[in-house]
Parts: structure tokens; C-alpha cells; sequence
């Protein structure tokens, strides 16, 4: 008995440390699988390693772009500034009524508006100007002669100034 029952546990042994012939199927099966889903994530990573790799490139083209554009913008806005300036003397020189410190800007529009400001300045002071000396006009010509008054004058002015009325007749 004592052998049966050591032959039981012999192949109890045997067969818990050795797996049966529709376990290994099952094993092998889950194996491929893995193989599979392993080599899946291989060709996906390599797919994404590609991806980050060209837009590694489009990005060090964009930085390469985006350089050239700031040197171009650059340039443009000199050129900008240098015919807002020539624009902002020209108007100057064109306006000689207005004061130099009205006319400003930054930009064409902005020096354009002073102007229009400026000339509305002007024509308000022309205005002015013409109204007051409306106000204190003098007649053209010589005043008409009248007699002179001979009040308050001595009697040495009162005989010079008839001597030189005498004279004028």
C-alpha cells in the first residue's frame, strides 16, 4: 500500500509540475498572443517615433521660418518708419501755418488728423484776428480838415497857429 500510494504521489508530481497536452495548446495560444500584441506595440512605437521625428523637422523649419520672418518684419518696419518721417517733414513743409508741434503722429492717419486739427486752429485764430480788426478799422484816406481849437493853447501858439493857417491859404 505504502507503494501505491507513494506511485499516486509520484504522478500527482509528475503531472502538477508538467502540464497536460490541452494546457500547453492554451499556453502556446496565450503565447503568440503576446507575441502579437508585443510586436504590435514595436511597429506602433516605431510609427510614433517616426511621427515625432518629422514634426521634430517641420518644427526646426517653422523655428528657421519664423527667424527669417522676424528679420523681414524687421526690415519692413524701418522702411515704414523712415516714410512716416519723410510724410511727417513733407507735411510740415506744406503747412507752414500750423505750428511744427501740432503736427505729429506715429502713423500716416495719426499725422493726417493733426493736420486736420491744426487747420482748424488756424482758421479759428484767422478768424478771430480778421473779427478784431474789423472792430478797429480806420477809414482810408486823410482826416477833413476842420478849424483848430484854439482853447487851452498861450497866446504865443494861438498867433503861431494863425500865421500858419494865413500860410496853408
Amino acid at each position: 500500500m505504502e507503494d501505491e500510494t507513494q506511485e499516486t504521489q509520484g504522478n500527482q508530481e509528475t503531472q502538477n509540475h508538467a502540464p497536460a497536452p490541452e494546457d500547453l495548446g492554451a499556453i502556446r495560444a496565450e503565447l503568440e498572443e503576446e507575441r502579437e500584441a508585443r510586436a504590435a506595440a514595436q511597429a506602433s512605437l516605431a510609427e510614433k517615433d517616426d511621427r515625432i521625428a518629422e514634426l521634430e523637422a517641420s518644427l526646426s523649419e517653422a523655428k528657421q521660418g519664423s527667424e527669417a520672418t522676424a528679420v523681414e518684419l524687421a526690415s519692413i518696419k524701418e522702411a515704414k518708419d523712415q516714410a512716416v518721417a519723410k510724410y511727417l517733414n513733407m507735411a510740415k513743409a506744406l503747412n507752414p501755418a500750423i505750428p511744427e508741434g501740432i503736427i505729429a503722429g506715429e502713423t500716416i492717419e495719426e499725422i493726417d488728423q493733426s493736420i486736420e486739427k491744426g487747420q482748424a486752429i488756424v482758421e479759428a485764430v484767422r478768424k478771430a484776428m480778421e473779427s478784431e480788426a474789423s472792430q478797429a478799422r480806420v477809414p482810408a484816406g486823410a482826416p477833413t480838415r476842420g478849424t483848430i481849437s484854439l482853447e487851452g493853447l498861450s497866446p504865443r501858439e494861438k498867433i503861431a497857429a494863425g500865421i500858419q493857417q494865413g500860410s496853408q491859404r
